[in-house]
């Protein structure tokens, strides 16, 4: 999985990379604000990656490998959606049982399908093994995190945004890393206003005799 914070220190490198999802799936997931229907449409646009790569090997046509490496890493890149979408769920207390029971009974039969790629080797395989290798590997480590009690992956989740928030910090300027922390302070501030039950008085009315 890859980690969000080295991701933006990296921005430069990153731009040029190729998006791993068309602009129509892009608008569906910024359209599922709920944790577990935007998990529900990644499992969808993997499944659909993996169906393209199956169909892609079944026929021995020109040009093939390159489609399927492409596919592959945009498969790869939709799993570790579905890990952040997942993490960032859990580290703020919502039910992401019902995607997470989804994202395992899908994962466990996309793993078993490129396992069936890999050991069938095909003539153009060299051309995409290392794509092939990291979807598996992404597949199976995701798995495993479906798989653990979330509770566990909770607390996980939050001590390694900590950690990264610490890294993140020693890399940051005095001015910078102070700006950050009122940004912090008025983030938790208007949280906890949020938080306040609601009133129908108006402001600087007291309120009635107990």
């Amino acid at each position: 999985m890859r980690t969000f914070v080295f991701c933006l220190l990296l921005a430069a490198p990153l731009a040029a990379q190729r998006d791993f999802l068309t602009a129509d799936e892009a608008d569906q997931i910024r359209e599922a604000q709920e944790p577990n229907e935007r998990l529900k449409l990644y499992i969808h646009f993997a499944r659909q990656r993996m169906d393209q790569v199956r169909s892609l090997i079944s026929k021995d046509k020109p040009g093939r490998s390159a489609l399927i490496h492409d596919l592959l890493d945009d498969y790869s890149n939709i799993i570790d959606a579905i890990d952040t979408v997942t993490d960032d769920a859990l580290k703020r207390g919502l039910d992401v049982k019902a995607g997470l029971a989804a994202v395992a009974s899908a994962e466990n039969e996309m793993l078993s399908a490129l396992k069936k790629v890999q050991e069938s080797e095909p003539k153009d395989l060299p051309r995409y093994k290392f794509v092939l290798t990291q979807a598996i590997e992404t597949t199976s480590d995701s798995l495993d995190l479906a798989k653990e009690d979330v509770g566990v992956r909770a607390a996980n989740a939050k001590a390694k945004e900590a950690k990264e928030d610490k890294e993140l910090e020693g890399m940051m300027q005095p001015t910078d890393l102070e700006a950050k922390k009122a940004s912090e302070k008025q983030q938790a501030e208007e949280q906890k206003k949020q938080r306040k039950a609601p009133t129908l008085r108006r402001p600087g009315e007291a309120a009635p005799p107990q």
